[in-house]
């Protein structure tokens, strides 16, 4: 069976990789799977996260494995992620996913853009976003870079299906791979 084709959205947090996961879904002539990290979160029982996060941090540090078992099975993926320095989340990936047909997307915006996101959503610290940036991992090394200030939700979803669908080989985890 054909693996299934895996987009992942790398961005610090308000930078639209939700709202664009979903416009994917729309934009995309095949199913893609929207499966985000934040769901993962709530699956962890409450009464195991009181004092601290290990129980939910050790299922959600695995959910690379479920886009690998679910891309083996076929199925598209599209996933919002946020790599920060410091952690194994980004080594983790790449090591179960750098020979699986993955598309790794920057998703991006300006300080200002990102400030008033959080101010919109109320929910957010505001210039959180902003002091993730210098953290957010890899640096450079994508295969595409959407920036969702400058172009609709739809103009960097379209940018995407493009990507995907040019001869040109996606590189950015086989590259990244070698690196390590």
């Amino acid at each position: 069976m054909e693996k299934g084709r895996i987009i992942i959205l790398n961005g610090v947090s308000s930078a639209g990789k939700t709202t664009l996961a979903k416009t994917l879904q729309n934009h995309l002539p095949q199913p893609y799977f929207h499966m985000d990290v934040d769901v993962f979160c709530l699956m962890s029982p409450e009464k195991f996260n009181i004092e601290d996060y290990s129980v939910q941090w050790r299922f959600v540090s695995e959910m690379f494995a479920a886009v690998k078992l679910f891309s083996d099975m076929g199925f598209h993926l599209v996933v919002p992620c946020i790599f920060l320095e410091g952690g194994d989340f980004l080594e983790k990936c790449v090591s179960l996913l750098h020979d699986y047909p993955v598309l790794f997307a920057f998703v991006t915006c300006s300080a200002e853009e990102l400030r008033r996101r959080e101010q919109a959503r109320g929910d957010r610290k505001i210039g959180g976003a902003e002091e993730m940036l210098p953290q957010l991992c890899p640096k450079e090394t994508y295969d595409i870079t959407v920036d969702t200030g400058l172009f609709t939700m739809e103009e960097c979803a379209e940018q995407i299906v493009q990507r995907i669908h040019k001869p040109e080989p996606l590189t950015a985890f086989k590259t990244l791979w070698s690196q390590r």
